[in-house]
């Protein structure tokens, strides 16, 4: 066994990257504070090809150290676009026809495991603030909710890390669904 090398990675450039197709998700960061995780969730979005992310509120915004920093390069690849409010931005994708599903513990929220993305549906996935989640404004606007199991003594993630474990749930059930 070896490591692949670059030119056996086939990697896309930007240019090539952004002409792609791109699967029907978008990442809604609701006043994500770290700029790390912002970076980690364009780095995400790039390895995944979705189609935007949407920085809302107080959402760092590229280009800052931190971001560009653990992005490596995918701020210029992954479409993205600032919101004064992650409510008005929720309200635009709802009316593009976005189901709008929160990454969160709620009342009503599904285990990730069994939730089904319908085939050729757009998504946003709405990840929340690292200490107060998803706003309870825009829980009020959402179609979904969804959870991750966890099974520790802990009941969250770090959100970059939740957007990859969600990201890779929807695309490969999205996959399955073309077989």
């Amino acid at each position: 066994m070896r490591k692949r090398t670059m030119e056996e990675l086939n990697r896309l450039s930007v240019t090539d990257f952004k002409s792609t197709d791109k699967f029907p998700l978008t990442l809604v960061l609701d006043n994500v504070r770290s700029l790390h995780n912002v970076g980690a969730a364009f780095r995400t979005a790039d390895a995944f090809a979705i189609e935007k992310i949407w920085l809302c509120g107080i959402t760092g915004r590229p280009p800052q150290r931190e971001i560009t920093k653990t992005a490596l390069g995918s701020t210029e690849s992954v479409a993205w676009e600032y919101a004064a409010t992650t409510v008005a931005a929720v309200q635009l994708l709802k009316a593009a026809g976005y189901l709008l599903v929160a990454v969160e513990q709620t009342n009503q929220s599904q285990d990730l495991t069994g939730f089904q993305p319908i085939a050729n549906q757009p998504y946003a996935l709405i990840m929340g603030n690292e200490v107060f989640g998803v706003d309870d404004e825009v829980l009020a606007l959402c179609d979904a909710a969804v959870e991750i199991p966890q099974f520790g003594t802990k009941h969250s993630l770090n959100v970059s890390v939740a957007a990859g474990v969600v990201l890779w749930d929807f695309i490969s059930k999205m996959l399955a669904a073309r077989r």
